[in-house]
């Protein structure tokens, strides 16, 4: 019984002082130089539930994209929801 009280005493120390050891992060940045991932327009890319939900958004063309936000946007206003 001593024995196997040392060995998870053991086991939870090993792993508390583990939890413990932290590296700093540090980061370098470049005066005037964007290290991200570039942006890309929102109606360039694809609609991740649009088959799911039936939207009529193409990919890359910017009005049927809009309409799509616009009619979402109405959907989630309650009193156009619930009087229609």
């Amino acid at each position: 019984m001593r024995l196997v009280f040392t060995v998870v005493a053991a086991a939870f120390l090993s792993l508390g002082i583990a939890g413990c050891g932290e590296n700093t992060q540090v980061t370098v940045y470049k005066q005037g130089k964007y290290q991200g991932k570039p942006d890309s327009r929102p109606w360039d890319s694809d609609s991740p539930v649009a088959e799911l939900r039936g939207s009529k958004w193409t990919k890359g063309n910017q009005a049927s994209w809009e309409e799509q936000i616009k009619n979402r946007q109405l959907a989630q206003h309650e009193h156009k929801r619930i009087y229609q």
